[in-house]
């Protein structure tokens, strides 16, 4: 028999928006409950990596179970999930949400309702919980709980009228919303004597236990020794090792049916455990797996490469282990005439690529350059097939190419009125076609349909850049649609220098042309011969700028006499360079690629 009733288990996860103050509400939540000691307790406990701590972004979902006296007398367990509020990581809340009945909504009771609340609590609904409103952040000047509360009811339709109104940070308010947990979100359901069912919600690599499985039991139960099958890969284990994170592993003998925790079994990869599989009994299974999760597909593409070709192994070793924990990252391995060898990187979007970039350069110690992120295109070729292209480089001959497809995205943005005009031109210029515009409160909600092409270069930096910071941004990838798109090489010295090259939508293709030439002139250092720089489509240069060559003074030594003399020496030196320049290769130093292809605008 598992110790709890299901009717005393309650599973729950927080939404918000980033910086709403989810991690802080779940620090407080596990004070409260006394899990840890105050002696133990730091800010952001569920932040375990570095980069979440300093940026103070949550990236992985994490759990931890908390026990509750409620006022009733009763003693609740509580498992809680802390997901990540940024649109790169929805997959990870995608997941979380499956794995609980109900949600607290956390809003800032300053700043409202922003882009990603409305995109995390639509998944919430989505996923049939009951959602509790919390009104963080009441402590602050600024806040204007009941102006977020009518604006809660008139942009997600949620009432809110019994919002619970707290301030993470003091601590005010937060019996309440442990209150509020007991009472108002729904018990799981479940049949203990029904074979096993559980979901498999996350997995990652422990240097000690091998993988560690999070699961989520709907039915059945999961017992200490037990063969389970995994459903999706048909794999069979043994489990070795259960328990539940009270943040720190505490070993339990079984667990029931409604109740999260973690199994080890000697699994070696984690590629072995698909997020989303479901695990039962290897005797007698049960008969329907569960919904799984949509995999995770990557958006961006990207090539990663050594500064130094030395360090290709050590690359190859960290990202190899960085994919045991992240199943959403996929890479293969490619080469360039410039950059060596390394590997081409699949990413769910610009800030998921920056964090594995940073986690490569810091928890592996490798330099890396990064080529500039493209998606994935779609080309119809006139013989009737069609390819996926990754990789600008790879782009078949123009004659052979029927049509090419772009991605495009649903983009909602929200932002204070005085910035809307502004906005609105930067949609324009990135060929947006506007889908939607209305008021929500004091902001304006604008809806676009942009080619994701234009999105992945810079499109949040500059948004942000326009918007002071106040404008947030959402979007899902919706269709694929045909666009006039050239391929614009980069020549230096005549030579195709194959990682500067990108796929450009044609009226855009001079302007960007011009800027990266412009770029490269000041990066490339002057030689002994003039290096031409170009920009061109197919065979036509659009753009040209020449890095000047040094001179050497040869007619030092020439005082007086015939000016033939001179003339004689000077031709001489145009013949070597002429010479030189044939035969002479070009040094691009890294600083400049890595310059080129951080290109604004």
């Amino acid at each position: 028999m598992t110790a709890h009733k299901i009717e005393n288990i309650r599973n729950f996860s927080i939404v918000a928006h980033i910086d709403h103050g989810k991690s802080t509400l779940a620090d407080r939540l596990i004070q409260e409950t006394g899990t840890l000691a105050a002696r133990e307790m730091v800010e952001q406990v569920l932040d375990s990596m570095d980069i979440e701590r300093e940026r103070g972004i949550t990236i992985k979902a994490q759990t931890v179970r908390l026990n509750y006296k409620a006022k009733d007398g009763k003693d609740y367990v509580l498992n809680l999930m802390d997901t990540p509020g940024h649109v790169d990581f929805a997959y990870e809340v995608s997941r979380s949400l499956k794995a609980c009945e109900g949600s607290l909504l956390v809003v800032d009771a300053s700043q409202g309702v922003e882009a990603q609340t409305l995109a995390n609590v639509y998944q919430a609904i989505d996923a049939g919980h009951e959602i509790v409103p919390v009104l963080n952040k009441i402590d602050l000047p600024a806040a204007e709980p009941d102006r977020i509360k009518e604006q809660i009811e008139e942009v997600i339709g949620l009432d809110a009228s019994d919002a619970v109104l707290i301030s993470a940070k003091t601590g005010l308010g937060i019996p309440d919303v442990l209150e509020a947990i007991v009472t108002r979100l729904p018990p799981p359901s479940g049949d203990e004597k029904a074979p096993l069912k559980a979901l498999l919600v996350d997995s990652w690599y422990d240097a000690y236990l091998g993988v560690v499985v999070l699961v989520r039991i709907f039915d059945g139960t999961l017992k200490k020794g037990q063969k389970i099958k995994m459903m999706a890969t048909d794999a069979h284990y043994e489990v070795d090792k259960i328990g539940v994170f009270r943040p720190k592993m505490q070993d339990v003998a079984a667990l029931g049916p409604g109740e999260v925790g973690f199994i080890t079994a000697q699994i070696k990869q984690v590629a072995d455990t698909r997020v989303g599989d479901t695990i039962t009994d290897d005797k007698k299974p049960t008969a329907e797996p569960l919904p799984g999760f949509k995999p995770a597909q990557p958006v961006v593409f990207c090539g990663l490469f050594p500064v130094d070709a030395a360090d290709f192994e050590d690359l190859r070793a960290a990202i190899g282990k960085l994919r045991l924990n992240d199943a959403s990252f996929s890479y293969e391995m490619e080469t360039s005439a410039a950059l060596g060898f390394g590997f081409r990187c699949g990413f769910l979007g610009l800030l998921h690529l920056e964090i594995i970039q940073e986690r490569l350069q810091r928890e592996f110690d490798l330099d890396l350059i990064a080529t500039a992120p493209s998606v994935i295109y779609k080309i119809t070729l006139t013989n009737g097939d069609e390819i996926e292209l990754h990789n600008p480089a790879d782009m078949p001959d123009v004659v052979k190419i029927e049509e090419i497809k772009e991605p495009w995205i649903r983009a909602t943005i929200l932002t204070p009125d005085e910035f809307l005009g502004s906005v609105l031109k930067l949609c324009q210029d990135r060929r947006g076609v506007q889908v939607d515009l209305n008021y929500v409160g004091k902001r304006a909600m604008a809806v676009y349909d942009l080619p994701l092409n234009e999105v992945v270069f810079d499109f949040y930096d500059r948004l942000k850049s326009i918007s002071k910071g106040y404008a947030s941004f959402d979007y899902q990838l919706t269709d694929y649609r045909a666009g006039d798109l050239v391929k614009m090489s980069i020549l230096v010295n005549a030579e195709p220098v194959d990682a500067l090259s990108m796929l450009v939508h044609r009226s855009r293709a001079e302007g960007r042309g011009r800027q990266m030439c412009e770029k490269l002139k000041e990066l490339i250092p002057p030689h002994m011969f003039q290096v031409p720089i170009q920009a061109a489509l197919g065979g036509k240069i659009i753009a040209r700028e020449t890095v000047r060559a040094f001179r050497k003074d040869v007619t030092a030594k020439c005082y007086g006499g015939d000016v033939t003399r001179k003339r004689k020496l000077l031709e001489k030196q145009k013949e070597g360079k002429k010479k030189m320049r044939q035969f002479g290769r070009v040094e691009i130093p890294q600083e400049a690629f890595i310059a080129a292809l951080k290109m604004e605008e």
